[in-house]
């Protein structure tokens, strides 16, 4: 499945499983926020957020930085403009951000804006440990009518990325990703050199499309394992609590294995409109693409073994 990198942080100028659960579906803006899990046997809590604070107001910036700018500058593809504005980023007054792509104009390729965010802390597995990363995540509810061009993302870039490491060799692990209201989902683990090179860069070695119903009607988790404890090492994709893909050290060579996962990673929620990964799926935005609509997250969460 062709699938896009999303590589490009602003700041650096170039992105259980064992506790299940989706909440259940309701009417938007009625959802009480859910706490944060309890840490996995094993695991110790690192870090969380569950986006409390008064409504319409932006996030914390002692936790968190905005990614703003024109998409063009993330190398996806991607059209919107990301900004800072509440109008995009907020939080709801009930424990849930909201990333909001509004559209301004008749021109269904312009006018458009949103929201990004990436964690100013990094967090990583260790020699020997295991990490995990989780979110209770909303999609966009829109569908395939009035979605094409929405790309909501939960994802990791490698730290080494901040320091001068380029893409993709410092890693990139894509938790969830769904294109053009098609409610699914996509895990992806980039590395190595591009293009080509052995994680098929820019594709990188992904899950392909997997049915995620319900999934643009109410908060479901996604999550990834960083498993170093193991051999081969593993990373490993769940959905719900579900182990639905899995990519292990030995599919690529050892040096670009390390050079992609042997760090922390920065986490990072955004949603973008267009780009080469909802070209891969039709295309969009177009002429009956509707604004407004938005991806909601209810907690992140970070563990460690």
């Amino acid at each position: 499945m062709a699938m896009q990198h999303r590589r490009l942080s602003r700041a650096a100028a170039v992105v259980s499983l064992l506790v299940a659960g989706a909440t259940g579906a309701a009417a938007p803006g009625s959802v009480a926020s859910a706490a944060i899990p309890a840490p996995p046997a094993g695991f110790t809590q690192l870090w969380s957020t569950d986006f409390d604070g008064p409504a319409d107001t932006g996030v914390d910036t002692g936790a968190w930085q905005y990614d703003s700018g024109p998409g063009s500058s993330f190398g996806t593809g991607e059209i919107e403009t990301m900004t800072s504005s509440t109008q995009n980023v907020y939080r709801d007054g009930s424990g849930h951000l909201v990333l909001k792509a509004r559209h301004a104009g008749n021109d269904p390729a312009g006018g458009w804006t949103s929201g990004r965010i990436e964690t100013k802390a990094t967090f990583g597995a260790g020699a020997g440990g295991v990490l995990l990363v989780k979110a209770a995540i909303w999609q966009p509810d829109v569908t395939r009518a009035n979605g094409a061009g929405y790309w909501p993302a939960f994802w990791m870039l490698g730290s080494t990325l901040r320091t001068g490491t380029p893409w993709p060799t410092s890693g990139e692990v894509d938790i969830m990703e769904d294109v053009n209201g098609r409610s699914s989902v996509f895990g992806t683990f980039h590395c190595g050199t591009n293009p080509g090179g052995p994680c098929n860069e820019s594709t990188g070695i992904g899950s392909g499309e997997r049915a995620c119903n319900g999934c643009q009607t109410g908060y479901h988790t996604y999550a990834v394992q960083i498993d170093r404890s193991v051999q081969p090492e593993q990373i490993r994709w769940y959905r719900d609590g579900t182990n639905y893909f899995t990519v292990t050290a030995t599919q690529v060579p050892a040096a670009t294995w390390a050079n992609a996962v042997h760090h922390p990673f920065f986490i990072i929620l955004d949603l973008a409109i267009g780009g080469g990964f909802p070209g891969a799926f039709g295309g969009g935005p177009n002429a009956a693409t509707a604004g407004g609509h938005a991806m909601k997250v209810d907690y992140v969460a970070v563990y460690r073994k």
